[in-house]
């Protein structure tokens, strides 16, 4: 006989309905194996679904595992966020709660909460600090597999370069907003350049610091073909990499790092205001967090 199991459907890094990255978020997932855990993931289809259960540790509150359609992730932004919010929504986390232990893939990941009376308003998460590998000379490639021109890479000055706060990024600036929307991913040529240039990365983030009337800090976007993600309308777990980024090549000043915005999912038709927060202490990085709103899209019943 089948067995019920529910779920909620937010958007996350957004404040209204129909923005941000969908999430399905399974609020018991106890009885159910990883690969079925796989197969709902890629019935919902959303860029990621979670599924909630009792912890393993006395470090964290609850264990989550998050699947794309094509394969489980030990981190993600979008779906920390997405859930704590869930959970916040259901009484797991009760009003008030100032600090949140999410057990995910890659360990303990901390959560802190900011509420309106007892309804969650926001949500940080805490990511590990940043690794850095080093610069992929070939730009031009880099360009040609975003079908993009070599100047649209070469004319920022900056480095194209993977860094890690738990997933490992390939950041790739750009010279203006509109590169950005251009872009468009040439799976094979990628594949090529990803192969050739021992990334360890599935996914691409591009970015653009040109200002706007929007005031966000870069304007960006994300492919990861190789995790059945086409496009991400909102990256977390890009997002803590990127401000680490941003503030290692002085795109952003150390005194600004506290405070920077990424708008992704325009070119999708889902806006997404991704919150990043980079510490310092003696030029260092020493604190990394992503933070953002989810707003209740609506809830349902999956029967396996």
């Amino acid at each position: 006989m089948a067995r019920s199991y529910r779920y909620l459907h937010y958007d996350v890094f957004t404040d209204h309905l129909f923005g941000g990255n969908q999430l399905a978020v399974f609020l018991d997932g106890r009885g159910l194996s990883t690969e079925t855990m796989q197969a709902i993931a890629k019935e919902m289809n959303f860029s990621e679904t979670t599924f909630v259960l009792p912890p393993e540790s006395k470090e964290t509150d609850v264990r989550m595992r998050i699947f794309t359609p094509g394969e489980e992730l030990p981190m993600a932004g979008h779906p920390t966020i997405g859930s704590t919010f869930a959970l916040a929504r259901t009484g797991v986390i009760e009003p008030k709660r100032e600090r949140f232990v999410f057990g995910l893939g890659i360990g303990p990941v901390p959560v802190t909460l900011t509420w309106n009376g007892d309804e969650l308003s926001f949500a940080w998460m805490t990511q590990k600090g940043p690794t850095f590998s080093e610069p992929i000379p070939d730009k031009a490639a880099a360009a040609a597999a975003l079908s993009l021109s070599p100047a649209a890479v070469a004319g920022t000055g900056h480095p194209v370069q993977e860094v890690s706060c738990g997933v490992p990024f390939l950041f790739v600036p750009l010279t203006t907003r509109s590169a950005v929307d251009n872009a468009s991913v040439n799976a094979g040529v990628l594949d090529a350049f990803m192969r050739s240039s021992k990334a360890a990365a599935h996914g691409v983030f591009l970015f653009s610091a040109q200002p706007g009337s929007d005031h966000a800090t870069v304007y960006s976007r994300m492919f990861a073909p190789d995790l059945g993600i086409s496009e991400d309308p909102a990256t977390g777990s890009a997002s803590g990499p990127l401000g680490c980024y941003l503030v290692k090549h002085r795109i952003v000043a150390p005194e600004n790092a506290g405070a920077m915005l990424s708008l992704q999912g325009v070119k999708m038709g889902r806006p997404s205001h991704v919150h990043i927060s980079i510490g310092m202490q003696n030029g260092d990085i020493n604190n990394v967090r992503v933070g953002g709103e989810a707003v209740l899209a609506g809830e349902g019943t999956l029967y396996v």
